[in-house]
Order: C-alpha cells, then structure tokens, then sequence
C-alpha cells in the first residue's frame, strides 16, 4: 500500500485519519519526526509493516507524521532520509527553510558578502582583535563524606556473569 492510499484496516476505517493542526507548531514537528521515525516499514512474509504496531503500512501515524513533514516543507527524499537515519530525536529547524537558515535573511539584517546574488569576498587578510580567554569550568566537588559513614564506594549493580 502506498503513502497517500485509503487502508482497509478495520481500525483505520474506524478512527479515520489523524486531524492535521491547524497552525503548525515546533512541537508538531517533533512528534511528526519521532512518528516517521518510530513508526517506519518493516518487511514480512505478508509484506511490510509497521515497525511500532505491527499494523500494515504506512499506519495512521506514520502519514499522519508525512503529511505535517510535508506540510512543513521537507520533500520525500528528505522524509525518507530521517527515517534512514532512525534518530526520532533528530532536530528539523522550524521554520524549515530549503537553503538553511542563512538563505534568506530577515528584515533589517545585513546580507553578507558571498551570498547567492552578492559578490564574492576579496582576498584581502581581515584584521582581527585578540581572541577572548575563556575561564576554565569550576571543578564539581566530590561527594562529602557524613560524619561516622564511610564514603561510597563505586560498586556494580549487578553481580557479574561467571
């Protein structure tokens, strides 16, 4: 079964699809990830389904994940690419923009020289101040040991396999 086919799964006829938000939001697409990620094709002898829920796919959240990365402004290859990588975790700027976030610049900002449509920088040494020393992190105490206790010693937490 396709992507954008109608399931003739009992529960999908039942439940419908999963209602897409109205104003798209970071969160969206967090969970749009994590569903496209998690919930991927496995292949059977019946063929593929959900990785998740063992339903045929592409499930309910898994197109439901599609349909808001796409909305988004990610294209197949890119959807397929996350999903590739398996990392439900994995950041997707918001708002998503094809060239990055130095593609267009916003409003009041300087464009920088080298930029597509601007001309390329000279090759000409910039000057530059002294870099900054930067302090060193404070060192975390180690744990105090309590008045008539002995301190805790590192032990595993499990016996070891003989």
């Amino acid at each position: 079964m396709r992507v954008g086919e109608q399931s003739t799964d009992p529960i999908d006829q039942i439940l419908g699809e999963v209602p897409m938000p109205a104003p798209l939001t970071p969160e969206d697409v967090r969970l749009a990830v994590r569903a496209v990620v998690v919930h991927a094709a496995e292949e059977w002898p019946a063929g593929p389904k959900c990785r998740n829920d063992g339903a045929a796919f592409p499930c309910r959240l898994h197109r439901w994940g599609r349909r808001v990365l796409e909305t988004h402004g990610l294209n197949d290859r890119q959807i397929d690419a996350l999903i590739r990588h398996g990392n439900p975790f994995v950041h997707v700027p918001f708002p998503f923009v094809l060239g990055g976030p130095s593609a267009r610049p916003a409003a009041g900002q300087p464009v920088r020289p080298g930029a597509p449509g601007q001309p390329a920088r000279s090759a000409a040494p910039v000057a530059r101040g002294p870099v900054p020393r930067v302090a060193a992190p404070p060192v975390r105490p180690g744990p105090r040991p309590v008045a008539g206790r002995p301190a805790p010693v590192a032990r595993p937490r499990w016996p070891r396999a003989s």
